[in-house]
């Protein structure tokens, strides 16, 4: 059978145990039926049986006592929907981020070769909380579908961190804490702050009058090998279920070229199975060393492989997400290249580590600083580079604007040069031959693109029911603008900064004039609520 790698996203579970004893009582009762015992009393006479006391006997706290009650308050479940979607050829995708194209990264090794095949994935999101074998896409067959997860918070301000995977098709996320009632409520509503696809991470926010209880992130770094580990979470529903082991190795890349580059886990055998996802893996100091993300697994259930993204890795994302554009943001210096080449391909050029760059992007950062294909780039700032994702890892660190040393060897000579970081996204865009947006973007995208939202010319008969032209809301993108200031799917968008958007021409029009730092103003309506009057949605973008 072959391995898979499963994103711990689970579906909420029927209550499906069954006692035992009811069986063993039921085989009995059969037992008795068929053989028709009696007058066995005297036999089973148990006068002279000694009745069993419980011992008052105490068993000191250990640190895995000690670690689940002070951090447990501040674990708790991810519950999500996604709700039935269109049908025909406008469907729906609500607040769903979009995934990213299947394209080369800049500073990617070039190799796709090596990527498993696209049903693996498919297998696991239908086992998982997805669509049955040949069934309809999710939440296309009239039904809401549900998830659940791990998050931890790591604010009492009400910030969460949790996994991509979670919530990235979910119309609504809500959050249960330990603290609030076992019932049907499926918990507090939560907001998405932003997600990094690449990293697999995402921060949500829930509101809250009081302070709430909070993680330690701790250095995953420091972490060793044979480390005791403990990991807290909600699998198969089951809230705040504490399991321990040990960190079997680091630095595990599971998904190989570009899905890999930014996703360097934790190995653990601390027992990780659906719905854990988002939840935390702790060091025997109470603190987060990472999020507990994957399995490895046969069986679609845990065999002792476990992977959480470093602690190290998700301070820095979450920072970023909390941000002013609520993105991560990572330097590029626009070249391609391969791993893992052969030995013969290391002498013939002359080197031992570093990387052989394949490809420069002209106009690019590498090109302008005189970067040429075949160059072997060996040092950055006067540290050796060991390979391709050392490399990648070493630039993608650096913001956009800085500027590193690079060492190289062309032709057998040692060189070197000064290269300004570029912003990754855009070199990415470019390498693809798409334009970044810019402030002069008004093409028929550039509500998406600026603002996160689809569009459409409002049909006549919702026209005239409301009593006012405008555009309609298709779908809104998952931590868009337009998501963080409630524009909703559905709603009828009328005006914008005062100038009418009566077709999508015009919404295109006006949108296509903003620029980050501009107020941007929405004047709605709510077709199912027409009665409610104009509402006034707006921030600045």
């Amino acid at each position: 059978m072959k391995l898979f790698f499963e994103r711990l996203r689970s579906r909420r579970l029927a209550s499906t145990f069954v006692l035992l004893a009811t069986l063993s009582a039921a085989i009995v009762a059969g037992s008795f039926a068929a053989h028709g015992v009696r007058g066995q009393e005297k036999q089973n006479d148990s006068g002279d049986a000694t009745p069993l006391k419980v011992v008052n006997s105490t068993i000191p706290p250990n640190d895995f006592v000690r670690i689940a009650k002070a951090v447990g308050p501040a674990v708790v479940n991810i519950n999500t929907q996604t709700l039935p979607k269109e049908s025909g050829n406008h469907k729906q995708h609500n607040f769903h981020f979009r995934q990213q194209p299947n394209q080369q990264n800049p500073d990617d090794n070039g190799d796709n070769d090596q990527q498993s095949g696209p049903d693996i994935q498919n297998f696991f999101d239908r086992f998982f909380g997805g669509q049955m074998p040949g069934g309809p896409d999710e939440g296309d067959n009239g039904q809401v579908q549900e998830s659940l997860g791990s998050g931890f918070i790591v604010d009492a301000k009400g910030y969460i961190i949790t996994n991509d995977h979670v919530i990235d098709k979910a119309d609504k996320i809500y959050v249960k804490l330990s603290t609030d009632p076992d019932s049907q409520d499926l918990g507090r509503p939560a907001r998405v702050i932003g997600v990094d696809k690449a990293t697999d991470l995402a921060v949500i926010k829930i509101d809250t009058s009081t302070p709430l209880p909070t993680v330690k992130m701790g250095n995953s770094d420091t972490a060793q090998v044979g480390d005791w580990v403990e990991a807290i979470g909600s699998p198969f529903a089951l809230a705040q279920t504490v399991t321990a082991g040990i960190i079997s190795a680091k630095n595990r890349t599971i998904d190989q070229g570009a899905p890999g580059q930014f996703q360097h886990f934790i190995q653990t055998d601390a027992a990780i199975n659906p719905g854990n996802s988002g939840g935390p893996l702790l060091n025997m100091n109470g603190e987060v060393i990472g999020v507990n993300t994957a399995i490895y697994t046969q069986s679609a259930g845990y065999q002792g492989i476990g992977f959480a993204m470093p602690s190290n890795t998700v301070v820095a994302v979450y920072n970023d997400l909390i941000g002013s554009t609520h993105k991560v943001t990572r330097g590029s210096i626009g070249i391609q290249f391969r791993q893992g080449l052969p030995g013969a391909v290391n002498r013939e050029y002359g080197f031992k580590n570093g990387v052989l760059v394949q490809y420069v992007q002209p106009g690019g950062p590498a090109d302008k600083a005189g970067i040429k294909a075949l160059d072997i780039i060996t040092t950055v700032d006067g540290r050796s580079i060991k390979d391709g994702d050392d490399l990648v890892n070493e630039i993608a660190s650096r913001r956009p604007g800085s500027t590193i040393r690079l060492g190289y060897v062309r032709d057998g000579k040692p060189m070197d040069t000064t290269v300004t970081i570029g912003d990754r996204d855009k070199v990415f865009a470019e390498m693809n031959n798409a334009q970044p947006e810019t402030a002069q973007e008004s093409e028929s995208d550039a509500g998406e693109a600026k603002l996160g939202v689809v569009v459409r010319d409002l049909p006549p008969a919702i026209s005239a029911k409301i009593h006012a032209s405008g555009v309609q809301v298709e779908s809104v993108r998952t931590g868009s603008f337009a998501d963080l200031q409630g524009v909703a799917p559905g709603l009828v968008i009328t005006r914008v900064n005062k100038q009418p958007t009566g077709t999508k021409e015009q919404f295109d029009t006006v949108v296509g004039k903003l620029k980050t730092g501009d107020d941007v103003v929405f004047e709605a309506i709510d077709p199912h609520h027409p009665e409610l009057g104009i509402d006034i949605i707006g921030g600045t973008l």
